[in-house]
């Protein structure tokens, strides 16, 4: 069985998981944890040696560690619901929003980022928040704006199936609700977020439902989604 190595709270992890779940693929997670460093062990950086997550390994040895090539792998290998639109244009739109998120927010805000914060720059935590909230804000609204822009719009960004724009979206909006930021600018994305979260797929991959989710976790996404309550109100 393909392995998957992955930290609940990853939302590189979290992506990859929903694509593997919406292909109904078999897999095992190995949890690693970022917080005690497992991702800088001499074992794991034979395996990834960008010291980070996910990672996948399939059966026969086939290895990757990035999230973006992992996801076109997936697409391509396993059969089922396809991840990215047919109509070349769509495919491109939902590449390029998917990477809004991938390239332009996610490095900036990683916990790699936020380590050198701190330690080499001495940033306190306000000053941590007010760097992820400049980057989030700014790449989360261009993300609503193609969206919008775009015109195709549905339950999800290209209509009414998730592609790899949703796949992105929802694990970032899972990080700014957890980092307490206000999502009313974005009603296209926190749209898809309720739609994504009425499908297995996207409920299996939460950080809630993974099995090194730490006990008493605050409930953001899964089953017991509270914004899924709010909006119903």
């Amino acid at each position: 069985m393909m392995k998957l190595y992955s930290y609940f709270r990853s939302s590189t992890s979290y992506r990859v998981r929903i694509a593997l779940n919406l292909k109904e693929a078999d897999y095992e997670i190995v949890p690693i944890n970022l917080l005690e460093a497992q991702q800088r062990s001499d074992e794991y950086l034979a395996i990834n040696p960008l010291g980070g997550v996910p990672a996948m390994v399939e059966e026969n040895g086939f290895t990757l560690c990035q999230s973006m090539a992992m996801i076109d792998y997936i697409d391509h290998t396993y059969s089922g619901v396809g991840l990215y639109p047919e109509n070349p244009q769509d495919r491109a739109i939902a590449h390029q929003i998917a990477c809004s998120v991938a390239e332009d927010i996610h490095p900036l805000i990683n916990l790699k980022v936020q380590k050198y914060l701190s330690e080499e720059l001495g940033a306190d935590d306000a000053a941590k928040k007010k760097w992820y909230a400049r980057w989030s804000r700014e790449g989360m609204a261009a993300a609503e704006k193609m969206i919008e822009r775009y015109g195709k719009a549905g339950d999800f960004a290209l209509g009414a199936a998730p592609s790899i724009a949703d796949i992105c979206i929802v694990p970032h909006l899972y990080s700014m609700r957890r980092m307490g930021e206000a999502l009313d600018a974005y009603p296209l994305c926190r749209q898809i977020e309720r739609n994504a979260m009425q499908l297995d797929a996207f409920i299996k991959a939460a950080p809630e439902s993974q099995p090194d989710a730490i006990e008493g976790l605050e409930a953001i996404h899964g089953i017991n989604a509270p914004f899924m309550r709010e909006d119903a109100a």
